[in-house]
């Protein structure tokens, strides 16, 4: 973890011939959180209230708190989840608005360039494998990775040490070799107790909200200020 005002620098990982593996999240990481947020937030309280005859407020008061009940929880992530709590079809209401979803600026020059530097890249993610199937055929990079983990494969999610140990067992995972980029701090800290060498926060999750420095790790905005070391 960097000291306190170190957030932006990139040195302490810079030396990429120390690195073996490359572990990525995927929303708000690899991919831009906007379409996330504007499902739960505004499409799925759209349709609940078309379902419920009630107005969007409304919707949005019953649902929230619902969410907010699961946050950092397996079942936060979990598409049967909701669609048994809800009685909706999340996959067909993703899939309405799947247009939105997107790659972050530079994400696959920085998988390029890490695949021709022969590291192993593993996507490490909370995503229902449902969403990770939509997700990868909208955005078509599922063949930069080496492995495609979902923590629903574990029963555990990443914000757990127990995830982790699954983890490392599954992919042989070097700690003092890897390094790890997400944009959910306790997924971060969770890393870091863990003792993932490298841990690295993206203060931009969403192209449609500011950035927000992640306090007490190195932050990036988006893959561009990684891409002179690699």
């Amino acid at each position: 973890m960097a000291p306190l005002g170190e957030e932006n620098k990139l040195n302490p990982f810079a030396d990429w011939t120390q690195i073996d593996s490359i572990l990525l999240d995927l929303d708000g990481t690899l991919l831009d959180l906007n379409f996330d947020l504007h499902f739960w937030l505004e499409y799925l309280p759209q349709v609940y209230s078309e379902k419920h005859n009630i107005n969007h407020q409304q919707a949005q008061d019953i649902l929230l708190p619902m969410l907010n009940a699961e946050k950092g929880k397996l079942n936060w992530y979990c598409v049967d989840f909701w669609q048994e709590k809800l009685e909706l079809d999340i996959m067909e209401l993703k899939n309405n608005i799947s247009h939105l979803i997107q790659i972050h600026p530079n994400v696959k020059r920085f998988l390029t360039l890490a695949r021709k530097h022969h590291k192993k890249i593993y996507l490490v993610t909370n995503a229902h494998r449902k969403t990770i199937k939509l997700k990868m055929s909208v955005t078509q990079i599922q063949d930069y990775f080496d492995g495609i983990v979902s923590s629903h494969d574990f029963g555990v999610a990443k914000q757990e040490q127990a995830f982790w140990h699954k983890l490392s067992e599954v992919i042989h995972l070097d700690k003092n070799r890897t390094i790890f980029f997400d944009d959910s701090p306790d997924v971060l800290q969770s890393a870091f107790e863990f003792n993932i060498k490298h841990v690295v926060a993206i203060s931009k999750p969403s192209s449609r909200i500011k950035t927000e420095i992640v306090p007490g790790f190195i932050n990036i905005e988006n893959f561009s200020q990684v891409l002179p070391f690699i």
